[in-house]
């Protein structure tokens, strides 16, 4: 019981660290808590809509009830930010109990059996089928299903027959054609053709209850040479006839169609462990990963498999869930586990040197670990149409995580992460005067452009005016120079803006002109400052007067170009307020100076207003989802 407690303490301090770094890890977040069912399956789906900060997007997620109620298959809406739209304040603070308005359900289709995995069908993403607690498949046209939920006649389009036991998890789809595969107890992998029926699942028009009645189909191909439990399959992304497995025996098999029913390739001893998941490289065909049981994923090079893994990849702490490869960049693939964690990895990395402090946070090819789920993680996608922005759920109803139903997360890397290194320290660079608690930008011309985000500054922030400082050249003259940088209070020498603690701050902005240098004769804000950029409606919901902005805790970007705000008001006051104590200052060197009887000219120090702020909105969830 102690042993117990003590460790869920240690869980909520690692999680509420996490929480405090969010701004940071991620360009955008979003929670929304599963009740009173978890969720064992998710994945995205086609484009719903697109609009101008976001866009609208299918989801596939299930419901799997403790009997009481009916098994669902759920069609949700989701709003997703597009990137280098949000702010730190919206992504950083949610509620753990909370539905997300950025997700809602369209339609819940009840589902006979429990709903262990959905796929969707590459060439017509509103198909998707189901694995449940039963030999059959199911096959479902979401759009032509009913969305009433009282409706609990089974009402799948097409029923997949063949497997002689229980079928639960192993299922993959074909990016080549519309064939579905499938594993299962029977340690018999099945293909089945869709092609046949594509013109009925294709249908769009919603189907009355006096027709629904599901055909069976009998499966094309038909695979034996596993020795236990089947857990996954997949295709290989180039080849139709080509695809492999992963079981309790702890053996990958390769199958092709085209050479009979017997496998043409087998690494039996794959892990120590039971295998859980496998994923085809859709970059490199003959590379593939699996994950099991023994917490670790091992790398393998289909020409070679029988010689062993090319790497093995060890971090996770628990079997893990899920694999698979990103989409969009060649080497990178995530992995979800038990251990309540999503990693993301890079091979490009394998072999990276490393510092004894850099060990301490994994190997060089982990790239990413997302931290957000307090129970295991049960399955995790990248999306198709957005790179770096994922889907994880996690099933909280174990007792372990003290809590009912599910936790579904959408969220999306900070590009910072990934980049190639040399750009983001580029980016910092041109950010050094922010970043270290300075002047944003340098001296610019009269027609200089105005920037385009803000950068707001971390508390506490003292700002004073600049002074004119004398100085002897070499050749015997004085020159005067304005030393215009503001003086902030910290606690030690300013750190250069480098990769490692780019956690001090969020930078999230395209490059900011820069911004001209405060004189005597600029001093009041011109008219067109004081004006807000945009349209009627964006003025009236985000203007902010300046004697009300607060200095943000973070810096953050919302991406919205064309909203500026300044105060004349707030920069009088200021003026004010410094002009007093600023000429007593003034008042003091200039009579040190002169009992030092120097030769340098003394000149009375120009009062500068503080630097305007300029107010970028952020987009609170409310807002943004009404979009």
């Amino acid at each position: 019981m102690v042993d117990e407690v003590i460790e869920n303490r240690i869980s909520n301090k690692q999680f509420n660290r996490w929480k405090t770094l969010i701004p940071f890890l991620y360009d955008w977040f979003n929670h929304h808590n599963l009740t009173p069912w978890p969720s064992y399956s998710c994945r995205w789906g086609p484009l719903v809509e697109p609009h101008t900060h976001k866009t609208t997007q299918r989801l596939y997620l299930s419901e799997r009830t403790d009997g009481t109620a009916n098994n669902t298959l759920l069609v949700m809406n989701a709003e997703v930010i597009k990137p280098r739209v949000a702010a730190a304040e919206h992504i950083s603070k949610f509620n753990e109990e909370m539905l997300s308005p950025f997700v809602k359900k369209i339609k819940i289709i009840p589902h006979p059996g429990e709903v262990n995995r959905i796929r969707e069908c590459p060439q017509h993403p509103h198909i998707v089928v189901t694995h449940t607690d039963a030999p059959e498949l199911y096959v479902w046209n979401v759009i032509t299903q009913p969305s009433d939920p009282k409706d609990k006649e089974t009402m799948a389009d097409l029923i997949l027959v063949g497997h002689k036991e229980t079928a639960s998890f192993a299922l993959g789809m074909s990016h080549k054609s519309p064939c579905a595969a499938s594993g299962g107890e029977d340690k018999m992998v099945l293909v089945w053709s869709l092609e046949d029926h594509m013109s009925t699942l294709s249908a769009t028009a919603p189907q009355t209850a006096s027709r629904r009645s599901a055909t069976s189909i009998l499966p094309r191909h038909k695979f034996v040479g596993h020795k236990n439990t089947i857990e996954d399959v997949k295709f290989n992304p180039a080849s139709e006839f080509e695809l492999c497995s992963v079981g309790d025996d702890k053996a990958l098999l390769f199958w092709d169609s085209r050479a009979g029913s017997d496998p043409v390739m087998k690494v039996l001893k794959a892990h120590s462990g039971d295998l859980h998941c496998v994923d085809w490289s859709p970059f490199e065909e003959n590379q593939i990963l699996t994950g099991s049981a023994d917490r670790f994923l091992k790398l393998f090079d289909r020409r070679k498999a029988s010689e062993g893994a090319l790497h093995v990849f060890a971090s996770h702490q628990a079997p893990i869930t899920t694999v698979e490869w990103s989409p969009h960049t060649k080497g990178v693939f995530g992995s979800a586990s038990e251990d309540t964690r999503v990693n993301i990895w890079d091979c490009s990395k394998l072999g990276a040197r490393q510092t004894s402090e850099d060990k301490k946070s994994g190997p060089p090819e982990l790239m990413f670990q997302h931290a957000g789920h307090r129970a295991q993680v049960v399955d995790f996608h990248w999306n198709p149409l957005d790179p770096w922005t994922c889907l994880s759920v996690s099933d909280d109803s174990s007792e372990s995580s003290g809590s009912g139903g599910g936790t579904l997360q959408l969220w999306r890397v900070n590009d910072l992460i990934y980049r190639p290194e040399k750009e983001v320290l580029a980016e910092l660079e041109q950010h050094r005067e922010a970043l270290l608690g300075r002047k944003v930008g340098a001296q610019g011309g009269a027609g200089a452009s105005k920037p385009a985000a803000t950068l707001v500054l971390p508390k506490p922030v003292k700002l004073s005016s600049p002074t004119k400082v004398a100085k002897t050249t070499k050749e015997g003259s004085v020159k005067e120079e304005a030393a215009a940088s503001h003086s902030v209070e910290t606690k030690g020498p300013a750190k250069e803006p480098t990769k490692e603690n780019v956690e001090q701050v969020l930078l999230k902005t395209e490059k900011v002109p820069a911004l001209e240098e405060p004189t005597a004769t600029n001093i009041k804000p011109s008219e067109s400052q004081e004006k807000v950029k945009g349209d009627t409606e964006t003025k009236s919901k985000y203007e902010t007067n300046g004697a009300d902005v607060d200095m943000a805790d973070n810096i953050y970007y919302t991406g919205v170009e064309g909203v500026e705000g300044v105060s004349e008001g707030r920069n009088k006051e200021e003026s004010e307020k410094n002009e007093t104590g600023e000429v007593a200052k003034s008042n003091s060197i200039a009579k040190e100076l002169d009992t030092k009887k120097t030769s340098e000219t003394e000149t009375p120090p120009v009062q500068v207003a503080a630097a305007p702020v300029v107010a970028i909105p952020f987009f609170p969830e409310e807002e943004m989802a009404d979009d």
